[in-house]
């Protein structure tokens, strides 16, 4: 079973490098493109310079003209500029890595010179300028360190003694160990806060040992963490109790 998880994971990774690799050489060609006609105008002029075809009136109006170019077309240049750098200097990320932007998980879909296409948790796609990308804190998951940290947070009555709280560590403590493949056994349980004098706020920090990147993954792993704090909730018999509540009825006789 696990050869053919692995065998499963090396197929996917292989599929994603290649489309990586058709984006980046779409990309580079057209880099290539835009240079190319760049140095054509360029070889052009100085040909034109070298045979004495080009008049101090001819070089007057040619400069006007380019002014006039810089002026209407200075900004796309720039987003153009931008864009390029953003792919091939900064390159955040590639085809098949989950990003957090905008507070919106998504995966990398398709990069190109100009913009970047992402897929949505519900599959819808989303078309980013690179430019504007640039501009834009990324977090990527992919390129993050392979164990990650998470966050379980629960109550329980205040009133609940400490032996109960220990023997609680000891639980989750025990069911780290047993699934020791998926957890770290760096984890912590801590009481944050007691509210309304009868609620007390705890935390259950936990490492994966794996990174974010196959999210289905993750959440399958902590939804067993806490159907398992549940399990240990019954077991010890912790409860929360909600403050008694007044109500008021009052009767009027007809």
């Amino acid at each position: 079973m696990k050869l053919l998880v692995l065998q499963i994971k090396v197929y996917s990774d292989r599929k994603t490098l290649k489309r990586s690799l058709n984006d980046a050489k779409t990309a580079i060609e057209e880099l290539n493109r835009i240079l190319s006609g760049i140095v054509v105008v360029v070889i052009i002029i100085v040909w034109l310079l070298v045979m004495g075809l080009l008049t101090y009136k001819v070089i007057a109006v040619i400069t006007s003209q380019l002014l006039l170019l810089a002026v209407m077309f200075g900004n796309t240049a720039r987003t153009c500029f931008e864009a390029i750098i953003f792919v091939f200097v900064t390159h955040p990320f590639d085809v098949g890595d989950r990003c957090f932007i905008d507070g919106v998980q998504m995966v990398v879909d398709e990069m190109n010179i100009l913009t970047t296409i992402f897929l949505r948790y519900d599959n819808e796609k989303i078309y980013y300028p690179n430019s504007v990308l640039a501009t834009k804190p990324i977090s990527n998951f992919y390129r993050s360190p392979r164990e990650m940290s998470d966050t379980v947070e629960f109550a329980i009555d205040v009133f609940t003694s400490v032996e109960v709280i220990e023997n609680l560590k000891s639980r989750i403590k025990d069911y780290l160990k047993r699934k020791h493949q998926h957890w770290s056994g760096d984890h912590n349980v801590v009481v944050k806060d007691i509210e309304d004098v009868n609620k007390m706020k705890m935390a259950l920090y936990v490492t994966h040992k794996m990174n974010f990147q196959d999210y289905m993954k993750k959440i399958k792993r902590r939804s067993k963490l806490v159907l398992e704090l549940k399990k240990i909730f019954e077991d010890l018999g912790i409860k929360y109790n909600l403050l008694p509540q007044e109500v008021r009825v009052s009767y009027t006789g007809l």
